[in-house]
């Protein structure tokens, strides 16, 4: 009874954050971690948060659907800016902060210093999306941060393992490093790449021969990043790694167009639902852990050459620079080689710092970093405490939060006129797909006319409703046709205006339909049918 309780408070706190983000202005992150830290103050209560667990629940659905929902044309485009950002930025952070964390705590060991570096080193893709609600990132740069840290975790992951390894054993062996690396990146793509596709081929197997539940669609969906999750791990590979390669998969399995379009939209609903809760409740959850952590300064403080506890800020917010340092130097190397490097007439402007300090900035760490540090060994293998434990769970707190206050003070104003290369315009080819359905519609409405009017006694009738409904595609390639200069901006103009009278009509007939039903003048079941339709004409438009 008292896990259902604590379960509910929690999702009461998330629907609360909302209201009180908007109503302050506060980023949401720091909302939910603030609403967090207020119920263990007052109850005295909090979510014991056991790493496993936390990882099993929250990662796989959230990278899933990230991996589902981002562009993979993005990806492909961006794909050596996004690899460079996840594995050599990582590794290059690993290295550079773990030396620097040892030389300013001598008392933490190396190989401490090196898991601290590691956990701390991927940024957190639910922080990233959750700042950029806020902040309006260019799609561009926020496709390349995304596509960074869905793949950045495991690379973390896996060198704080290896630290980890190295601080309990005293071995470590740089050739065992790369092939554990190896295994569990090949692993996990490929576990999560065939556990899609078998998932895939059964269900559509099924619903040719019997028919499509959308229910049961709906709830495979949701357990298709679970099953490889858990079966990337089963093979020691990685978990994580497994989620994201099922969601890019998904993408690709999804453009058969088998599922029916009631299937689509609820379970696209369902889905934001699931991402808005379980983003929610890790920000909240992390707020649950900060009061216990913070409650240690005192105690932790002791472990270094320093008594005063104004110390540990100083490390926070050296560690903080030094990311934000390492991250800059590696981003403006990487895309002056990558995006920028082309010369000539249409060579893109040089890379500003402006652009270089948003990405630095951007890349916040989050819930994945306290739950990862947490997962340090008590005992070494020699059974004798771990050192410096207690300040290594405390200074990665720390950073947390100050990395999402910086980010999302900072970001707003960093963005206003921040240049990157052109986004290509996909206005002709949407113009083109647009005039190409059309056509293909119209070829079918008259074959399956000419069919139901054979041998019939009013085929007259079948023609006339035929060539009305092809009358709105005739129109439909005829404003799509041709658009150059002027005439694009006059029909892009004219789409504008043609949303905003329908969805003045939509909410007008929604509210005579409401009407109607309060006064007992239409039966309830068909307003409620009636109004679902207007809905979902609304959704074209919104």
């Amino acid at each position: 009874m008292h896990l259902i309780e604590t379960i509910l408070f929690l999702l009461l706190a998330v629907v609360v954050s909302g209201w009180v983000a908007r109503m302050t202005r506060i980023a949401l992150p720091l909302v939910q971690i603030g609403l967090g830290a207020g119920v263990v103050l007052i109850t005295g209560e909090s979510v014991d948060l056991k790493p496993d667990i936390f990882f099993l629940l929250f990662l796989p659905p959230l990278l899933f659907v990230d991996g589902w929902r981002i562009p993979n044309e993005a990806l492909f485009r961006d794909r050596v800016v996004i690899l460079e950002l996840a594995l050599g930025l990582v590794v290059f952070t690993v290295v550079g902060l773990g030396f620097l964390i040892h030389w300013m705590i001598p008392a933490m060991p190396l190989a401490v210093a090196f898991a601290l570096a590691a956990i701390l080193s991927p940024t957190d893709p639910i922080a990233v999306s959750a700042v950029a609600a806020r902040a309006p990132i260019p799609k561009r740069l926020m496709h390349i941060l995304e596509g960074e840290s869905l793949l950045n975790d495991a690379t973390g992951l896996t060198c704080m393992r290896i630290a980890v390894i190295a601080a309990t054993t005293g071995a470590f062996s740089l050739t065992n490093a790369i092939g554990t690396f190896a295994w569990l990146a090949v692993s996990g793509i490929a576990v999560g790449v065939v556990v899609t596709l078998a998932i895939g081929l059964l269900k559509g197997w099924i619903s040719r021969r019997w028919g499509e539940d959308v229910g049961g669609q709906i709830l495979i969906s949701i357990l298709i990043p679970f099953a490889a999750y858990l079966a990337a791990e089963a093979v020691h590979g990685s978990g994580i790694l497994a989620a994201v390669a099922a969601g890019v998969t998904m993408s690709f399995t999804e453009r058969s167009g088998m599922a029916q379009a009631a299937t689509r939209i609820r379970r696209a609903v369902v889905w934001d639902t699931v991402q808005f809760v379980a983003n929610g409740l890790i920000f909240v959850i992390l707020g649950e852990q900060m009061p216990s952590i913070m409650a240690r300064a005192a105690e932790v403080i002791q472990t270094t050459q320093h008594s005063e506890v104004w110390w540990l800020a100083v490390y926070v917010f050296a560690i903080v620079a030094a990311l934000a340092a390492l991250r800059f130097v590696w981003v403006w190397t990487s895309l002056k080689l990558t995006l920028y490097r082309k010369r000539g007439p249409n060579a893109p402007p040089r890379v500003g710092l402006r652009l270089v300090a948003v990405m630095s900035l951007a890349g916040v760490r989050g819930a994945i970093t306290l739950a990862g540090i947490l997962t340090l060994p008590f005992m070494l293998a020699d059974g004798t405490p771990m050192p410096a434990r207690n300040l290594a769970i405390f200074l990665a707190a720390g950073v947390i939060v100050v990395s999402l206050v910086l980010a999302t003070v900072a970001l707003p104003r960093l963005l206003k006129n921040v240049e990157l290369p052109p986004e290509p315009s996909h206005l002709e080819e949407e113009d083109r797909s647009r005039v190409a359905a059309a056509s293909a519609a119209m070829r079918a409405i008259e074959d399956r006319q000419h069919a139901m009017a054979e041998g019939k006694s009013d085929p007259d009738l079948y023609a006339e409703i035929a060539t009305r409904l092809m009358e709105v595609y005739r129109r439909r390639i005829e404003s799509r046709s041709h658009n150059e200069g002027d005439d694009l901006a006059r029909t892009q103009r004219g789409d504008e205006i043609e949303r905003q009278l329908r969805l003045v009509g939509l909410a007008a007939e929604r509210d005579e339909l409401i009407r109607l039903g309060r006064q007992r003048l239409v039966d309830e079941e068909t307003a409620r049918r009636l109004i679902r339709e207007i809905d979902l004409q609304e959704l074209r438009y919104v």
